[in-house]
């Protein structure tokens, strides 16, 4: 595989530094741009970050000097500078739409870790094990935006990234209905106990447009590519609750589900341990070996024990019973700011060059 040069977009926040992390030593990206606001905009990474620093692992040697480009102004500049770049700026959702095709019409392609172009019909929001196909709508995209090489596709929200991936593998059964609520830990806002102290000890039960997106979002990914768009699915019924708990990192979902046919316990979870999708047939490099593990362990999954199974990359599953209401019920958990977040984005960049698209 060819190396690609990348830009952090956004790269001060807790998803940037995310990002920083992860592609400190990334086989096939390297990092030559780093862009925030205005107020880091000419500063050095490490001064920019200053005492925000959140990641365990220390701010990369490669770029704590790098100093660091206006995200708005300085659009041109980084398109020539990098092949593609990630996204996760903090701003008002036009502001991103706006920016995000500001970078693509200057033939950069954009992965975005933000929603404000998840609903746009033409742009890609990508699972790789569940809808590497999605990719196709970019040739369509390209045409609306008049690009050659510049497209926007996204990742979908962290509450879903636990039960969509854990529902996929059962999608022929005929899913009728589900219902998750889900436990969300505190980076998901971006914070920590340090900053958010009164988290601790504490649950929050609501989190601002979490829960429509938890319910909407995965009607566009189980959907299908018609005419140049994504025509979303119209079914399962989903309905969410969306809660915020007192933990560091990792979102646990408590799922319930009823389809029209009827397998066994032990077929579904046959099924997911044996699950594989385009990102295990390409073998990324981010991608978890097995993407869906189940714990046979009436106490697992757990999320300080199992959120970084397979570097994060991995959905942990657990408890799947009969359910009295619903056809089963069960647990998973994912790594909202490895999976959900950066990590999910790093890898459908990785699909995304592996398929030709960053070329």
């Amino acid at each position: 595989m060819k190396q690609y040069q990348v830009g952090i977009i956004g790269a001060t926040g807790m998803v940037g530094q995310r990002f920083a992390t992860l592609l400190e030593n990334h086989p096939w990206f390297k990092v030559t741009a780093l862009a925030a606001s205005s107020r880091s905009a000419g500063k050095t990474y490490e001064e920019a970050i200053g005492s925000r620093w959140a990641m365990e692992a220390p701010i990369p040697a490669s770029m704590k000097d790098m100093i660091v480009y206006d995200a708005s102004e300085d659009v041109e500049t980084i398109a020539g500078m990098v092949d593609f770049v990630f996204c996760a700026v903090d701003m008002k959702k036009d502001e991103i739409r706006a920016l995000e095709e500001k970078y693509a019409k200057a033939e950069c392609p954009v992965v975005s870790n933000n929603s404000a172009h998840r609903s746009t019909p033409d742009v890609p929001m990508i699972i790789p094990e569940i809808n590497a196909d999605h990719a196709k709508v970019i040739p369509a995209q390209r045409a609306r935006l008049g690009t050659k090489r510049g497209f926007i596709a996204v990742k979908s929200n962290c509450s879903l990234q636990s039960y969509v991936p854990a529902i996929h593998p059962l999608m022929d059964l005929g899913v009728t209905k589900v219902l998750a609520c889900t436990y969300q830990a505190i980076s998901g806002a971006g914070k920590t106990f340090e900053r958010w102290p009164e988290m601790v000890d504490n649950v929050i039960p609501y989190i601002g447009g979490e829960e429509e997106k938890s319910e909407q979002e995965p009607m566009k990914i189980w959907g299908e590519v018609v005419d140049g768009k994504i025509v979303n699915a119209t079914s399962p019924s989903i309905t969410a609750q969306c809660l915020r708990v007192a933990c560091s990192d990792g979102h646990m979902a408590a799922v319930f589900a009823s389809f029209d046919k009827k397998i066994s316990m032990e077929e579904i979870k046959e099924r997911w341990v044996t699950y594989r999708g385009r990102a295990q047939e390409l073998d990324l490099p981010s991608a978890p070996k097995q993407f869906l593990h189940y714990f046979e362990e009436d106490n697992r999954p757990q999320t300080k024990l199992d959120r970084n199974l397979e570097n994060g990359m991995a959905v942990s599953i657990g408890r799947l019973r009969p359910d009295s209401q619903y056809d089963i019920k069960f647990i998973c958990l994912s790594h909202n700011t490895l999976r959900g977040a950066a990590g999910g984005a790093v890898l459908a960049a990785e699909l995304l060059a592996a398929e030709g698209y960053m070329d």
